[in-house]
């Protein structure tokens, strides 16, 4: 068996800077990875499957979320990056990942789902008044039961607690003294 193009994670609180960090990490890998974003995978499909459940059009976490949607998400990018990974394309995941990054056998047992092979966490850190603000003024309607309901969504994001997965940290936190693209740069040339 061959090894398995590498995987980059990118990984985060909604509204930490996944997305600008993993545009940043695109322009800057040789060859490009294939981008995997978790949002414009099953945007729309998770929209659709809250409403025929009669679920609230924002409700993006808790048990029910995690159980008859989130599940199937992170299998399907997971499943997904393995195929094109073994094909010799690297890929980059975009997606808080969570439960992933903060339980290092479960690490371990994700990136194996994933194919095996070389695989790279880079975690936003962020803070509660970073992401009210970043949430707050991107005013999506996905955000509304995480706006709502904002200290049980940090502490479910585990805010300020460092991933037990080897990883690269990028601070995006309104306070950051080091632009995105330094650290990015950075971590390129580290890698």
């Amino acid at each position: 068996m061959s090894v398995p193009a590498p995987a980059w994670v990118v990984a985060g609180p909604p509204g930490a800077g996944k997305t600008t960090v993993a545009d940043l990490l695109l322009a800057s890998l040789e060859p490009t990875p294939a981008l995997l974003d978790k949002d414009t995978m099953y945007g729309s499909f998770v929209a659709a499957l809250l409403a025929s459940a009669h679920r609230p059009a924002g409700e993006r976490e808790g048990p029910w979320y995690d159980e008859h949607i989130k599940v199937h998400e992170y299998a399907g990018m997971t499943a997904t990056a393995r195929e094109i990974r073994a094909h010799g394309c690297p890929v980059l995941l975009s997606g808080p990942f969570t439960g992933q990054i903060h339980d290092a056998q479960r690490w371990q047992s994700w990136v194996a789902e994933l194919g095996g092979g070389t695989a790279r966490l880079v975690w936003i850190r962020s803070d509660e008044a970073t992401l009210r603000s970043r949430l707050t003024a991107r005013g999506l309607e996905r955000d509304s039961a995480k706006l709502a309901n904002f200290e049980q969504f940090g502490t479910s994001m585990r805010l300020g607690v460092e991933p037990a997965a080897p990883h690269v940290t990028v601070d995006n936190r309104l306070a950051a003294t080091v632009t995105l693209e330094d650290q990015v740069a950075a971590l390129v040339a580290q890698a």
